[in-house]
């Protein structure tokens, strides 16, 4: 098992062993890393690159790239399909698209239109569809992956930034937690109705940051839901914290502060905290700092920061490959 993080301001990945928290690899080479997945067999790490507007394909045992494929646009965030088989990839230009790469040919196959550029996507974890949100035209846009077409749209008031989804007992996707442009908080889409059915506001307090970190046009960045469905954890840059709600009533359970910088003759300032991933039995949280060249890893039992692990520039897109 390692934890990946992409340095988006800089030209590599670091991985971390979550066993010791320390970085045992480096991938170099790749400028402007965003959005990271990787094969389900752990022979291959995907990454989009801003700088050349390619999927990047990297041997992971070697960290060398195999290929390059080139894609219809500027990419954002990435998803592989559950069986492998398929890399989809926000394309994060007018009028906007949803690139899908062939990970047997290693080429772009297909171009799905959609409805602004696209800056997340997601697969839902029952493997039937795609979800992607626009931040410029505030839709939320689900295509279906058999058909490879458009299932449904929402529009909502904000632009749409991370997510993450709630499970069913038969493994369907439930319900939806957005984040959304200008909200310290996230908002609640029930999958089936297709609809928003409430909006939650992180606490007023910790508060003090976000203002000097120019971030107020996106106050909460990073969300994700534990692994075994019965927490949600949100990061606030307003808190310089991580939250924790139970699932499914969404009741507050606490925060975890991070850390901040302390620098001679100012205020302190936050780590800016995004991404969030997990260890597949839920007890470490990492959270990439993007303003800290850090990540903190959170135990989620204890609600406390254990480690810091020092990474790159800018670092957001974080997951976790379990090998099989």
């Amino acid at each position: 098992m390692r934890v990946y993080i992409t340095n988006s301001a800089g030209d590599n990945i670091h991985v971390i062993d979550p066993a010791t928290n320390k970085v045992v690899q480096v991938i170099s080479g790749i400028e402007a890393p965003h959005g990271i997945d990787f094969a389900p067999d752990g022979s291959r790490v995907y990454v989009s690159n801003e700088s050349d507007s390619t999927l990047d394909v990297v041997d992971r045992a070697s960290g060398k790239i195999a290929k390059k494929i080139a894609l219809s646009g500027h990419p954002n965030n990435i998803a592989v399909t559950k069986d492998g088989g398929r890399v989809v990839v926000g394309i994060a230009e007018d009028p906007g698209a949803l690139d899908v790469i062939d990970t047997a040919s290693l080429k772009l196959v297909k171009s799905i239109p959609v409805h602004g550029r696209l800056h997340n996507v997601y697969v839902t974890p029952d493997n039937k569809f795609v979800v992607t949100g626009s931040i410029r035209t505030k839709t939320l846009t689900v295509i279906d992956l058999k058909t490879e077409q458009i299932a449904w749209e929402l529009k909502l008031d904000e632009g749409v930034r991370p997510m993450t989804f709630e499970t069913g007992p038969d493994g369907s996707t439930r319900r939806i937690f957005i984040q959304l442009s200008s909200l310290n908080g996230f908002s609640v889409v029930d999958f089936a109705a297709r609809k928003e059915t409430m909006r939650i506001v992180l606490p007023a307090e910790p508060t003090g940051f976000g203002v000097a970190e120019r971030r107020g046009d996106s106050p909460s960045h990073g969300i994700g839901v534990a692994p075994d469905g019965k927490t949600l954890w949100v990061t606030s840059i307003y808190a310089n914290a991580v939250f924790a709600y139970s699932l499914p009533d969404l009741n507050l359970l606490g925060h975890v502060a991070l850390p901040e910088l302390k620098l001679a003759g100012r205020a302190p300032i936050g780590s800016v905290p995004n991404w969030v991933t997990f260890t597949p039995d839920s007890k470490l949280l990492y959270i990439s700092n993007a303003g800290a060249r850090s990540v903190s890893v959170i135990d989620t039992k204890a609600m406390k920061a254990v480690a810091t692990v020092p990474v790159g520039e800018v670092p957001k897109r974080i997951n976790t490959l379990v090998m099989r």
